[in-house]
This record gives structure tokens, C-alpha cells and sequence, in this order.
């Protein structure tokens, strides 16, 4: 199943895009100009509220780079993804609905395929391994007393 092509939402314009991403990453939350704004500074960007609000009237459609990087920030994705024509959309968009997919129980699981003799690339590693440590902890009747890979002395 390819997770990028379910439904795929119509992200034309920028309003588009921060709409679907309020939606998505602050679920069910009513998120104002301004405290996005106050995410924004306390992830080391720069965005007024009335700025904001104004790209979610449309009345913006065209930022600069600054914004879209303050944008990045405050959604915690790569600022590329507001610009016009943006290549990192579809990436994005899959991202988002895997993580949804993996807090709803739909994927409990990863496996890795076609990986060289260098291993995983860095930032899979690194993005698996975030996962790991999201997944809870089984209880301790649940868990063998074996180690894996050790044998029982």
C-alpha cells in the first residue's frame, strides 16, 4: 500500500498547505495566529500573528523564504513544502499519514529493504529509531528473560 497516494489532498496554495497542516499536526486544537507565532519564536523563528492570519485569509500568497522557513519551524517540517511548486509535498503528506497510521495501531511495524552493505542511511536510522522509542514498553510478565542473541547459561 503506498500511503502517499490515499486521497491525496489538494495542496495548491499556500493557504492550502498551512490549513492541512494545522489539521494535521494540531488535531482537533483551535491554533491561533498567535500562539503560532509564540511556537514559532520558541523554535527560533520569526512570524507575527497578523502575518498568519493573513495567509490564512489568502490574503498571502506569495512570502518570502523567511516566512516559509518560519513556517517550517512552527509545523516542524521542511520549509519547502509551502513554497509554489514544491517537490517535497507528497513527501510530506506520506509522512504525516504514517505517523497517523502509526499512532492509530494501522502499521506496528517497519522492515527495512534493500539495504546495502552500509547499512541504513542516517536519517532512516535515525527516524526508525524514534519510533522505537514512541512504541511502549511491554510489561514485564510479557518480556522472555532472554537476552536476544545471548544463550542461557
Amino acid at each position: 500500500m503506498d500511503i502517499a497516494d490515499e486521497d491525496a489532498p489538494e495542496l495548491q496554495t499556500l493557504r492550502q498547505k498551512v490549513e492541512y497542516m494545522l489539521e494535521k499536526t494540531f488535531p482537533g486544537q483551535k491554533m491561533s495566529g498567535r500562539t503560532f507565532s509564540e511556537l514559532v519564536k520558541e523554535r527560533g523563528g520569526s512570524l507575527s500573528h497578523s502575518y498568519f492570519s493573513n495567509i490564512l485569509a489568502g490574503k498571502v500568497t506569495q512570502p518570502s523564504e523567511e516566512i516559509l522557513k518560519a513556517l517550517g519551524l512552527g509545523f516542524g517540517v521542511d520549509w519547502r513544502f509551502f513554497k509554489e511548486e514544491s517537490e517535497v509535498v507528497g513527501d510530506v503528506v506520506a509522512g504525516l499519514r504514517f505517523l497517523a497510521k502509526r499512532r492509530t495501531g494501522e502499521i506496528s511495524g517497519i522492515a527495512g529493504r534493500g539495504v546495502t552493505e552500509d547499512g541504513l542511511p542516517p536519517e532512516l536510522l535515525e527516524f526508525a529509531l524514534s519510533l522505537l522509542a514512541e512504541t511502549p514498553e511491554k510489561a514485564p510478565d510479557e518480556t522472555p528473560d532472554e537476552t536476544p542473541g545471548k544463550t542461557p547459561e
